[in-house]
């Protein structure tokens, strides 16, 4: 495995050595002491697993307590995967950062606790896993809005395309008025 750095402070993607022959592939996606090694220690304990359509955009979500990191992959189609930093603490702190996951390039991101993460599906449908380090918790769930303007994340969405939301995702709050972390 091949652990790189981002441009947000403590997230990394993961490139995972890929096994494969005329059968198929074989990778593996999680080895607690590879990730230690990379400075990810991490106790998961909840897997989720989503798909959406195109030009479905899940995000910018975070929460305030039972805070979460996750590790992030797709096993079908692609996405344009999001970051947020919200740790005031962090050399980052206000930044966003995106790149493509993707069942062809098999990266994985590791979305350290303290961030909004989100994701767009570009392809005509996506499934999405991902590993979280603590529970969901609906209390302490909040929403960034993902067109921020003072974010200007660049989702690259084809001209006249407006990303399908859930009404929560559409009521996301700004950057000024989400909650931050220390």
């Amino acid at each position: 495995m091949k652990f790189l750095d981002t441009p947000i402070s403590g997230a990394l993607v993961i490139e995972p050595a890929v096994l494969g022959d005329a059968r198929g592939f074989f990778m593996e996606t999680w080895q607690a002491e590879k990730f230690a090694a990379a400075g990810v220690h991490a106790t998961f304990l909840q897997d989720n697993h989503s798909r959406s359509v195109q030009w479905t955009l899940r995000g910018l979500h975070l929460q305030v307590a039972h805070t979460q990191g996750k590790l992030v992959r797709v096993s079908s189609g692609s996405v344009f995967d999001v970051i947020v930093d919200l740790r005031l603490s962090s050399p980052s702190f206000g930044a966003w950062w995106g790149a493509e996951l993707s069942a062809e390039n098999h990266r994985m991101l590791w979305v350290p606790p303290g961030l909004a993460h989100g994701m767009l599906v570009t392809s005509p449908s996506a499934d999405f896993l991902y590993k979280c380090t603590d529970l969901y918790s609906p209390p302490d769930e909040r929403t960034l809005a993902w067109d921020d303007p003072t974010l200007g994340i660049r989702w690259p969405l084809p001209a006249g395309v407006v990303p399908s939301l859930s009404a929560k995702d559409a009521r996301g709050k700004s950057f000024a008025e989400i909650e931050k972390f220390p």
